[in-house]
């Protein structure tokens, strides 16, 4: 099989990066808006349109329909060339701002003019070297080989290449450097380590094109790396570069709201217990966020705890804290359960006695209304909290003695 063959039965369509590349670009944007002063969230936006605007324009449909409206053949070459190099000078500000950060020394200011002058100059190049050469013949797949040896145009090819594969190279470098740091969230790390294979994908596009021009030079004929191998590996490099920066954002949204989900249905247990104190629970609410209702859950068990402390029975907490360590529970988890103790007393109390005697004071319920997580969680074992609850209604001597 002939590799151009092949490689044709596993293009990648040019619109599927597009269509990343756009929904990284969509995820991003209410907070590129939000925080606008912000170097760093400019320079991602900045990246994913160009990404985006490469993809777009890079197509063979986009390339014909652009060279027909300006009725100049070939004018897509140099502004796609022209995009692609745009895109590289924000891949090197992206860096620079990622390094730094909100640093707004002469260093930076310095380094971050020198990018953009001498992108810019790249591109005003490639423009004036198209002006010269003589690119008469339309190509949608295939120019950058067609026309490697045509004077000027072989320049202007060498060019962008070489633009492009420097800012690679310095990006994933030090894309490759950041993964090892000490201290990244995991999510972050695997969005980085996405970036950097991204990004080194796109030496493997500039070296197949690169070989694919020399071979030209040589008066070889190497044509299908540049039209069938470099265009897939663009396209997969573009979609692992969207998903890098998708992945931080989305893993950690996904995260917050399953501890958020997981922090709700553990209260279920306390929330139940107070619901049969109250009488009555929260009111559903149709469209309540996740975060609204853990805080609402939380709310209620706080204010059906605080009148139902004129209930609790300390010297049984302490009993029960001693019989739970004399079983052999951790500490923490003693804590837990000589509260539920108390608590699953106190609702019996109040419902045998629903109003305290005037003397009975309200003991400190501070530690209490702060650990309702673990207390709900121990409410899942009534068999422990019954062992420890029994061992507790025994004499408080006897409880310390066994306790020892």
């Amino acid at each position: 099989m002939e590799p151009a063959a092949t490689l044709r039965d596993f293009s990648i369509s040019f619109w599927i990066p597009t269509v990343v590349l756009g929904i990284a670009l969509v995820i991003k944007l209410p907070t590129i808006i939000r925080l606008w002063r912000d170097p760093l969230l400019r320079a991602v936006g900045g990246l994913l349109l160009l990404a985006c605007g490469v993809f777009v324009f890079c197509s063979p449909s986009t390339i014909a329909w652009v060279n027909r409206l300006t009725g100049v053949s070939n004018i897509s070459a140099p502004w796609c060339y022209s995009l692609l190099t745009a895109f590289c000078g924000s891949c090197l500000l992206l860096i620079i701002t990622w390094r730094n950060g909100p640093d707004r020394s002469a260093v930076t200011r310095r380094a971050r003019r020198w990018v953009v002058s001498v992108y810019s100059g790249v591109i005003v190049v490639l423009w004036l070297l198209f002006l010269l050469a003589d690119v008469p013949v339309e190509r949608l797949r295939d120019l950058d080989t067609y026309y490697a040896t045509t004077p000027f145009m072989r320049e202007e090819i060498l060019l962008y290449l070489c633009a492009h594969a420097l800012a690679c190279l310095i990006t994933a470098r030090l894309l490759w450097n950041w993964v090892r740091a000490e201290g990244l969230d995991a999510w972050l790390r695997w969005g980085l380590k996405l970036l950097g294979v991204g990004y080194a994908l796109n030496l493997f596009f500039d070296a197949a094109k690169l070989v694919a021009v020399g071979a030209r030079w040589a008066g070889g004929d190497l044509d299908w790396l540049s039209t069938d191998l470099a265009p897939p590996v663009a396209a997969l490099s573009a979609i692992l570069i969207a998903v890098g920066f998708i992945l931080p954002h989305a893993g950690q949204y996904a995260s917050d709201r399953w501890r958020v989900r997981l922090a709700h249905r553990q209260l279920r247990p306390l929330y139940l217990l107070m619901r049969t104190s109250a009488g009555g629970g929260v009111p559903f609410v149709l469209r309540a966020t996740p975060e609204l209702r853990l805080t609402r859950r939380e709310t209620f068990i706080r204010d059906v705890l605080l009148p139902l402390a004129r209930h609790l029975d300390t010297a049984l907490g302490a009993r029960a804290y001693e019989a739970a360590l004399g079983l052999g529970h951790p500490p923490e988890r003693a804590r837990a359960l000589a509260s539920a103790v108390t608590i699953l007393d106190a609702v019996e109390a109040k419902a045998r006695m629903p109003e305290p005697p005037a003397t009975a004071a309200a003991p400190d319920t501070t530690d209490l209304l702060r650990e309702i997580g673990p207390v709900s969680r121990v409410l899942r074992s009534p068999d422990e909290i019954a062992a420890v609850r029994a061992r507790a209604a025994a004499d408080p001597a006897e409880s310390v003695a066994a306790h020892e």
